[in-house]
C-alpha cells in the first residue's frame, strides 16, 4: 500500500531522452532545466539497445557510460533534486524484452515497457520491423504493403504485442500504450470506437490491472497535436480499474521537461483521479493531485 506524501503539482518526469539515444541534449542540461522549473524528481529513460542498431536507440556499447553518467548526476545534485536511472525498453517478441537477463541485470531504478516496432519476420533486424510511430508516409506504405491496406490488421498486431509485453513482465510502467492511434487515426478506416480497437485495448488494461503496473499518461504530443497516450477518453476506464497513473512528457529537448503536465493533471483531477504514482526517496508512492 502506497502512502500519499506530497503534491503532484511539484513537478516530476520519468520519461525522457538525451544524447545517449535520440535526445537533443546532454543529460545534465535536462537536470538544470528541471531545477529551473522547481522539479522534485527527474528520471532518465533512454531508448534501450536493440539486437540491431537504429538512429534513435542507445548502442549497447554505450550502456556503461550511461549508467555512470546518471549516477554522477545523482551525486552532484543530491539534496536539490531526486534523479532516477531508467530505460525505455522495447518489446520485440518473446526473445527480446525487459525480462531477459541483460535488462534485469542492469542497476536501474525503473523500467518502462513500450512498443515501437512490430517484427514481421525473423531474424530481428531493422529491415524486418514495422515502425509504428515514425513518419506517417512510411507507416501508410507499410500498412498497404504488409497488411493488405487494412488498418485493423496492424492494430491487431500492435495490441497483441502490447499484451505479450505486459504478460512478460520485467517493467514498472507501460509507456504510451495506445500510440498506434497517432498514425493510425490518419489512415482510412481507422476507428477507435470500433470493437476491433476497443476490445483489445480493454484487454490490455485489464491485464495491466491484474499485474499491478503503472500506466503513464504520455504528454509528448499534447501541445503539438492535442493528443495524449492513452487517449483522454480512456481515463475513466483506468480509474474504474484502479490502475495507478503517472504523467510523463517523453521529452527529447530540455525545454519540454514539463510539457503538458499541468493541463493533464487538471484533466485527471476532473476525471476523478486523486493521486499519481511516482518514485519518492527510491520508493513508489502515491502523490496527491492538488
Amino acid at each position: 500500500m502506497c502512502n500519499v506524501l506530497i503534491s503532484a503539482m511539484q513537478p516530476s518526469n520519468f520519461h525522457s531522452h538525451c544524447t545517449f539515444c535520440d535526445g537533443r541534449s546532454h543529460p545534465e542540461e535536462y537536470v538544470t532545466s528541471a531545477l529551473s522549473r522547481h522539479f522534485r524528481a527527474y528520471g532518465f529513460s533512454s531508448h534501450s539497445p536493440l539486437p540491431f542498431e537504429t538512429c534513435w536507440n542507445m548502442p549497447v556499447g554505450d550502456m556503461p557510460e550511461y549508467l555512470r553518467e546518471i549516477e554522477r548526476l545523482k551525486v552532484k545534485y543530491s539534496g536539490r533534486i531526486e534523479i532516477y536511472l531508467g530505460l525505455e525498453i522495447d518489446y520485440l517478441d518473446k526473445t527480446y524484452h525487459a525480462s531477459i537477463p541483460y535488462f534485469q541485470s542492469l542497476p536501474l531504478d525503473y523500467r518502462i515497457g513500450s512498443i515501437h516496432f512490430l517484427p514481421w519476420r525473423t531474424p530481428l533486424t531493422e529491415d524486418h520491423m514495422t515502425a509504428i510511430d515514425g513518419a506517417y508516409d512510411i507507416f501508410a506504405q507499410t500498412v498497404r504493403e504488409r497488411y493488405r491496406g487494412d488498418i485493423r490488421l496492424i492494430t491487431k498486431d500492435y495490441f497483441e504485442s502490447t499484451l505479450q509485453m505486459i504478460d512478460a513482465g520485467g517493467i514498472d510502467i507501460v509507456g504510451h500504450m495506445d500510440k498506434i492511434y497517432m498514425n493510425g487515426s490518419l489512415y482510412p478506416g481507422f476507428d477507435r470506437s470500433a470493437d476491433w480497437f476497443r476490445k483489445p485495448f480493454e484487454a490490455c488494461i485489464d491485464l495491466i490491472a491484474e499485474k499491478g503496473l503503472i500506466v503513464e499518461i504520455n504528454t509528448k504530443n499534447r501541445s503539438r497535436k492535442q493528443q495524449t497516450y492513452p487517449h483522454t477518453d480512456t481515463l475513466k476506464q483506468l480509474l474504474q480499474r484502479h490502475i495507478p497513473i503517472m504523467v510523463n512528457s517523453d521529452c527529447h529537448v530540455p525545454d519540454f521537461v514539463n510539457d503538458g503536465r499541468e493541463e493533464t493533471l487538471a484533466l485527471l483531477k476532473e476525471t476523478g483521479f486523486r493521486t499519481t504514482r511516482e518514485l519518492t526517496a527510491g520508493v513508489w508512492q502515491d502523490i496527491a493531485i492538488e
